[in-house]
């Protein structure tokens, strides 16, 4: 029998502090790429789920995503029970600090993790990096205070106030109202469903993966696991896409046999909405690495298109189309449920740089159609600046065109999406179903629009 010497000890505990320590890892530098770094989550994830520094096994990873999603949802409510704990403020210069605090406070307010081993792994992390270590105590004062005294203080905060940052509150009030503005921000501190648009039958797909069919026609599921090992997806079944995102397409007319350009078409769902219909799909999109991605979920899905490598707002093509789909670039502040980083990545002034390339993509969108075409416009942003206001100006820059208005009972029978004015607008609240984890939708802005056949 060997003896237990003070080496294998430490190394005994250091294999204690593994078991759970890589997500935590992986979460806090997401969480500094993101808050301190001010890179896009999505993009994020794509190194880490490619990065050999992060080959994380399948129930780290899912921990991962559920620390960062729950770090950026409530991170307002975070934030104030730490300012609480932290006397002197936020050390400057202090490295991953901040992140390693508001994952170990969202663990401890809002995923019923055992303070032991939330502690524990971030005084682990505190240490491990250069810049953070002098805070070890720190780190482990505040985050006993949190785990004794956080839940009261969070739990009577306005959490739907508090989780919004003031610019998009502000804003949306002015817009939308109040109570409207209440509705939209309690939906995004819920994690979304998850959203298929299937090749048919979706009744059969439905029954198989445990979902249930939505009146778009869409799959919806709750989340579970790796996307990639659910039934259906090697064999090219499906894609996952949002429910409100499949309505645009939908807003089309007769599409078989007609040549119909998808401008800004990457990641690529609408594309394969088109080219299942039958359309001759050119998708056009400025970034090459995008439209990869495309061409690869089109072989999966057994679907074809022309891919096109350019910038849409300057792209001149052969010959006019019979229709465009133009889901152009936006805020997407319709997203939130789904990308809760967007509020701490945009701007007031982000929205009108975009409504400025919205602009120019539209007016090269109508020189590309045919007299006698159909152009779909569509955005997942709430801001009228990228919807209402867009189609207005573009109806007094060009005479050809008007709004081909939504019936009352287009929009899959839903006669609260199509507005008075004939366009789509959702929002993240509708879709209610029977529980708030299979509720909700993205906010999204669709105007359909024909252009005048020449005499």
């Amino acid at each position: 029998m060997s003896k237990t010497t003070p080496r294998n000890k430490t190394l005994s505990r250091t294999r204690d502090h593994q078991v759970g320590l890589p997500a935590r890892r992986t979460a806090a530098a997401i969480l500094d790429a993101v808050l301190q770094k001010k890179q896009p989550l999505d993009d994020v994830l794509g190194r880490v789920r490619d990065g050999a520094m992060y080959d994380l096994p399948t129930r780290d990873r899912a921990l991962t995503r559920a620390i960062v999603g729950t770090s950026l949802r409530r991170k307002g409510q975070i934030d104030r029970v730490l300012e609480t704990f932290l006397d002197r403020g936020l050390p400057a210069r202090a490295g991953t600090l901040y992140p390693i605090l508001l994952s170990g406070a969202a663990q401890l307010l809002f995923m019923d993790v055992p303070p032991h081993a939330v502690i524990d792994l971030a005084v682990t992390l505190a240490q491990w990096d250069p810049r953070a270590k002098r805070y070890d105590k720190l780190v482990n004062a505040v985050l006993r205070r949190v785990s004794e005294k956080g839940d009261s203080i969070a739990s009577a905060l306005n959490a739907a106030r508090v989780n919004t940052p003031d610019w998009l509150w502000e804003r949306w009030e002015r817009t939308w109202g109040e109570d409207r503005t209440s509705a939209i921000a309690e939906s995004q501190l819920i994690e979304p469903p998850l959203d298929l648009t299937v090749k048919g039958d979706p009744d059969v797909w439905a029954e198989k993966l445990g979902g249930r069919v939505l009146q778009t026609g869409s799959v919806r599921l709750t989340p579970r696991g790796r996307i990639e090992e659910l039934t259906g997806f090697a064999e090219g079944a499906w894609w996952v896409q949002d429910a409100a995102a499949s309505i645009p397409t939908q807003l089309l007319h007769e599409l078989a046999g007609k040549r119909v350009a998808d401008l800004c078409a990457a990641p690529g769902g609408k594309t394969a909405q088109l080219a299942l219909r039958g359309a001759t799909v050119t998708a056009v999109d400025v970034s090459k690495k995008r439209l990869a991605r495309l061409e690869e979920n089109l072989a999966r899905l057994g679907l074809s298109a022309e891919i096109v490598v350019a910038d849409a707002s300057q792209w001149g093509a052969d010959a006019s189309f019979d229709a465009i789909l133009l889901d152009a670039p936006c805020s997407s502040t319709g997203t939130i449920r789904r990308h809760p980083d967007v509020p701490y990545l945009k701007s007031n002034a982000d929205i009108a740089d975009l409504a400025g390339l919205q602009t120019r993509l539209l007016d090269n969108a109508v020189r590309l159609l045919k007299p006698g075409g159909t152009l779909v416009y569509s955005t997942c942003s709430l801001e009228p600046e990228e919807g209402e206001a867009q189609i207005a100006a573009l109806l007094t820059r060009n005479r050809t065109l008007r709004v081909d208005p939504l019936q009352a009972n287009e929009p899959f029978g839903d006669s609260e999406w199509a507005q008075a004015s004939g366009v789509l607008r959702t929002f993240p609240y509708q879709l209610q179903l029977d529980s708030p984890e299979w509720s909700g939708m993205d906010g999204f802005f669709a105007a359909r629009l024909s252009r005048k056949a020449e005499n």
